[in-house]
């Protein structure tokens, strides 16, 4: 009895170690998530509502972890725009001036911010479509930066506060 004990003992440290330094080749990040308690209840088959109501606008996780080489699957519930930006940028760096002009994206929710410093990644603005996915590769170690580059959505106006962002931890390794 004790040896089966000790035995199925080691055999979950084991399962538990394999499970935490096995490869990891990528992850996923929602970019937001539709409610199912919303109200009224949302039915997306002939539009969108307005100003994305009955989305929660967050990261999730707020962090990822993936080994070099990985890849991270963010998948996009309504118009958010995913901005990557290097290895040890904080959200206050980010800065909140400049945004890209009508012609090229939708300006709704103070529109999309266009700070390229230290930016290196940004996917499509959604203006024909909302919902997507977006994969990026990361190629070397360090914590990204990741936000979602609709002003309002990142720096909340209302709270004057940080909000839709989130990091991206790539380990050494593949």
């Amino acid at each position: 009895m004790v040896g089966i004990l000790i035995f199925g003992g080691i055999g979950l440290t084991v399962s538990s170690a394999a499970a935490t330094d096995g490869p990891l080749a990528n992850a996923t990040v929602s970019f937001g998530e539709w409610k199912s308690d919303f109200s009224p209840p949302l039915d997306r088959i002939v539009a969108d509502p307005p100003m994305g109501a009955g989305n929660n606008h967050e990261l999730i996780p707020q962090i990822a972890t993936i080994k070099t080489g990985g890849s991270v699957n963010f998948i996009i519930s309504g118009g958010h725009v995913v901005a990557i930006y290097d290895d040890g940028t904080q959200p206050e760096d980010i800065s909140l001036t400049n945004t890209e002009p009508a012609s090229t994206c939708a300006t709704t929710a103070g529109g999309v911010l266009s700070d390229t410093n230290k930016r290196i990644y940004r996917g499509p603005c959604f203006t024909g479509r909302r919902d997507g996915a977006e994969v990026v590769q990361f190629a070397k170690p360090g914590t990204y930066l990741v936000i979602c580059a609709r002003k309002d959505h990142f720096f909340n106006p209302t709270t004057r506060d940080f909000e839709m962002f989130g990091f991206v931890k790539v380990l050494p390794g593949k």
